[in-house]
């Protein structure tokens, strides 16, 4: 995946806004498999900031790796606003970071689980919580950059407009 000049501006912004407060990130993924760890990392500086990711694509993994509770994925589905949120806070807490942002989602072609292709949540975890839903179009590689896109821009605009 190569990255957008403008998600490299927002990644290089959202490093030196991370440096500058001595904060840290971490990521969950699913549907992006460590795409936007890789886009986080493509920029220099990153391992200034940047201490990890959990590529999280099964249930288990959440569950083992990110403490997702079994009973949150057996009510609200591995593709919920929930879920989604639960992953940036087991972030949070196994990389012991400022901030965390988790994707979950369906890349496609088709529904996964009764959820349609493209539903995506995207959640960010730490001074400020923030989750959005995306409804994306497109094959599954069109779907899972949009994701990064997405995330990079949410967690940038985020850091932007926090009070000191």
């Amino acid at each position: 995946m190569s990255l957008a000049p403008d998600s490299i501006s927002l990644v290089r912004e959202i490093i030196e806004n991370l440096r500058h407060c001595e904060e840290t990130l971490s990521t969950a993924e699913s549907l992006t498999g460590g795409a936007l760890s890789s886009a986080i990392t493509s920029v220099p500086g990153a391992s200034h900031v940047f201490l990890g990711g959990i590529s999280a694509y099964t249930r288990e993994v959440k569950e083992k790796f990110l403490l997702v509770p079994p009973s949150l994925i057996d009510e609200k589905n591995v593709v919920s606003e929930e879920v989604a949120i639960a992953m940036a806070q087991g972030a949070l807490r196994t990389f012991n970071t400022t901030w965390a942002i988790a994707t979950t989602g369906v890349a496609g072609p088709g529904p996964s689980g009764g959820v349609g292709a493209g539903t995506v949540w995207v959640a960010v975890a730490g001074p400020v919580n923030q989750v959005i839903e995306l409804s994306l179009e497109g094959e599954r590689e069109i779907v899972r950059n949009a994701t990064v896109a997405s995330a990079i821009a949410t967690f940038a605009r985020i850091l932007r407009h926090r009070k000191p």
